[in-house]
């Protein structure tokens, strides 16, 4: 049996081969604990990663910005939260309804501490901004290398390409312990519809008729020779629902 989640307006969809007798799977070959380790960060990064660009998609987090402190700046991942947690309120509060968001902690290559690189799902004027964070700087930007004519879509994949980066980040250089490595606005997650099917071919079929179209790209585990976890496929289509 296979099976597979659809997010209808992520426009993706990812699922595996569920053999119903296997124990363990025994795809995986047995590796040293430093080996394990490292496959083990780097599956939890991807996940990380995917979840990131879902959400993104999902809300269309188009708007792409940075919030910095003054002065000595902030040197607390945990001070750091509750300022972020209380800048999103306040934003909250002065448009008056939840808007999505996501948010990642970066330090300042310059040794200015931790600042925030942030995306919106809706316009929000400047001055809104400042006012909400109220703790230093807060920097705008437009994405580029983007092809004339780029959508809503566009955007915001690119958006979680970028956000993406930094998560990556995190599991490449910290430890938080506990803390999340990105925050999210509650009650945005993007929902989801299981699918299962006697074969991948079946699959197929059932998103595509889900989402009125066959995919705009396609990936197979069995295409890449380093793949060592089951039968896994993932889809995604070019105008999410």
């Amino acid at each position: 049996m296979w099976r597979a989640t659809l997010f209808p307006t992520a426009g993706e969809a990812g699922g595996s081969y569920a053999a119903g007798s296997s124990r363990g799977g025994g795809w995986a070959a047995l590796e040293d604990e430093e080996v394990a380790a490292a496959r083990s960060r780097a599956e939890a990064a991807r996940r990380a990663l995917t979840r990131v660009r879902r959400y993104s998609v999902a809300n269309r987090l188009t708007k792409l910005g940075t919030l910095t402190y003054a002065g000595e700046g902030c040197r607390d991942p945990r001070v750091l939260r509750r300022d972020v947690a209380d800048f999103m309120r306040n934003l909250r509060s002065s448009l008056g309804e939840p808007i999505p968001y996501l948010w990642v902690p970066e330090w300042h290559p310059n040794g200015h501490g931790l600042h925030v690189q942030f995306g919106l799902g809706r316009y929000v004027a400047r001055g809104l901004i400042v006012r909400a964070w109220g703790r230093g700087f807060v920097d705008i930007r437009l994405l580029g290398d983007l092809p004339v004519g780029s959508g809503r879509i566009e955007i915001a994949r690119r958006t979680a390409s970028y956000l993406g980066k930094y998560v990556a980040k995190t599991f490449a250089t910290e430890d938080l312990r506990g803390l999340h490595r990105y925050e999210v606005a509650q009650g945005f997650q993007p929902p989801s519809l299981r699918l299962e099917g006697r074969s991948d071919v079946e699959i197929l079929e059932r998103a595509s008729e889900h989402m009125g179209a066959e995919p705009t790209k396609r990936w197979y585990s069995n295409e890449r020779k380093e793949w060592r976890g089951p039968p896994a496929l993932w889809f995604q289509w070019a105008t999410p629902l």
